[in-house]
């Protein structure tokens, strides 16, 4: 290194102030905890007082449309499905194919 950075002092830095921090602290509690305390009460009043269940059953809508009920299905259960259904080779299809072939078969026997 040359002389002339040996020979300058080096910097100091000057902290923040006292209170500063405390208003930074305070800002970060209710910028973060205190929405974190909203959404937990509110989850806590979805839950059904005579079963005791975290979040409301689904409504009647996800067992009606067909494209709802399909999406709340396993593979396992979409093949199920299929094979009540009498669908062709079921078993090597993807998932997005048997969905578009179930949907099809459904809205079909509607």
């Amino acid at each position: 290194m040359s002389e002339e950075h040996q020979d300058s002092p080096l910097k100091t830095l000057h902290p923040l102030p006292r209170g500063l921090v405390e208003l930074y602290g305070l800002l970060a509690v209710l910028m973060v905890l205190v929405p974190e305390w909203i959404a937990g009460g509110a989850l806590a009043g979805l839950q059904n007082p005579e079963t005791g269940e975290p979040l409301p059953a689904t409504s009647a809508a996800w067992r009606r449309v067909p494209e709802l009920l399909l999406a709340s299905m396993s593979l396992a259960q979409l093949r199920q499905l299929a094979q009540g259904l009498r669908l062709r080779g079921y078993a090597a299809m993807g998932r997005d194919r048997l969905n578009g072939k179930l949907l099809k078969r459904l809205k079909r026997r509607r």
